[in-house]
């Protein structure tokens, strides 16, 4: 949480965390709980500690230091589950906080693992990772290219053991692309067994949330499960959207309105006077604007809030800390009154691919931002 002084509330409802991760369990084999970014902005030391009571014991951070963070939190229990980093050791400070916090780094450079090698050489002692492949994202990862070079540097630094093996999968949620996907499948497979023949026998994991939910063929030894761990469905619009059925959505963002007036016809409202009433209405200011990670980018697309249990359509530019909203055919909204951005009950709850979609974003973004906010578990 970084963001103080307003009037936003994050819920977060652990249970949903729980009920997503039991579904993915059904779905895959063996579910490593990816919780980066503070687990997309839902917390993370509680999404941790709610997974770990279901069982979980194998969780993917971010950076080193946020590994080190969630081995404290885990340690202070008495768990001692495996740790990723998926982005490895970056700066200097980091490569001795892996073994320092038991952590298993992603290393996809030579520049990570020669950095790694001569820390092991230093101390003297053994660290697990894993070797990160590029197989079409084109981000990191050692290409296949690199296999001669990395087997024998591998052979060469005993100390760095590689357990397990990682890529990630570019077009997972994309029905259209599923031959890219196979691609990327088959490049993998040339790796690992490549990997085999040289004695390597690792752990794989390509499989994301899509590809726990719409791709068993990828599913490999373990799969890396994170948006659909908070509720979102990476198929939403699709022609495979019944493959994320029964996610429930884990965030919940409401706010305060601070006013309630009637904006006669031919009015206009907000900076710039982008919209004009067509009608008499009455509008309703709630305390929530682009400061508050409630994105100016919502004015003007048909964006929506629950107010009273009924949709509230948004008008006039969204603000700093405030953003009006059309309660004409809401005849109880109140100053007091909680309007919600994110989530509500019923079926006319705000769901978060459809807030991403008046955002022109996605839901990852929405839960990482909104989710910067003061956060209440319930």
């Amino acid at each position: 949480m970084t963001i103080a002084y307003n009037k936003i509330e994050v819920r977060i409802r652990l249970a949903a965390v729980r009920s997503n991760y039991r579904l993915l369990c059904s779905r895959g084999s063996s579910i490593i709980a990816v919780i980066k970014a503070d687990a997309y902005g839902h917390g993370l030391a509680e999404v941790a500690g709610a997974l770990a009571k279901e069982g979980c014991n194998a969780f993917a951070v971010g950076t080193v230091e946020e590994g080190a963070a969630l081995r404290r939190f885990l340690s202070a229990k008495g768990l001692n589950s495996r740790i990723l980093v998926l982005l490895g050791p970056i700066d200097p400070d980091d490569y001795p906080l892996l073994w320092e916090h038991g952590l298993i780094p992603l290393i996809g450079s030579f520049r990570q693992l020669e950095a790694l090698a001569r820390q092991a050489a230093r101390m003297g002692k053994a660290l697990d990772m894993s070797l990160k492949f590029d197989t079409g994202m084109a981000r990191l990862g050692f290409g296949t290219g690199d296999l001669a070079r990395l087997l024998d540097r591998l052979r060469e630094a005993p100390l760095v053991r590689p357990v397990m093996a990682s890529s990630h999968l570019a077009t997972a949620d994309q029905p259209e692309s599923v031959e890219y996907l196979l691609g990327q499948a088959e490049r993998f497979a040339f790796i690992l067994g490549a990997l085999a023949k040289a004695g390597f026998v690792v752990e794989a994991n390509l499989a994301n949330s899509a590809g726990v939910l719409g791709h068993p063929s990828v599913h490999h030894q373990s799969q890396r499960a994170g948006i659909a761990l908070y509720g979102a469905n990476p198929f939403a619009g699709s022609a495979w959207d019944h493959l994320g059925r029964g996610l429930t959505p884990a965030m919940e963002v409401r706010t305060r309105i601070v006013s309630v007036h009637a904006l006669p016809k031919g009015c206009s409202i907000s900076y710039g006077c982008t919209y004009t009433a067509e009608r008499d209405m009455r509008v309703a200011i709630v305390a929530a604007g682009y400061a508050d990670a409630y994105s100016r980018s919502l004015t003007g697309r048909g964006a929506q809030m629950l107010v009273a249990g009924r949709r509230a359509p948004l008008v006039g530019r969204v603000c700093m800390q405030l953003t009006a909203c059309d309660v004409t055919d809401i005849p109880d909204a109140r100053p007091g009154d909680w309007a919600v951005l994110l989530g509500g009950d019923g079926p006319l709850a705000i769901r978060p691919e459809e807030l991403a979609s008046w955002w022109g974003t996605i839901s990852y973004e929405v839960f990482c931002l909104l989710g910067m906010n003061r956060r209440v578990y319930i």
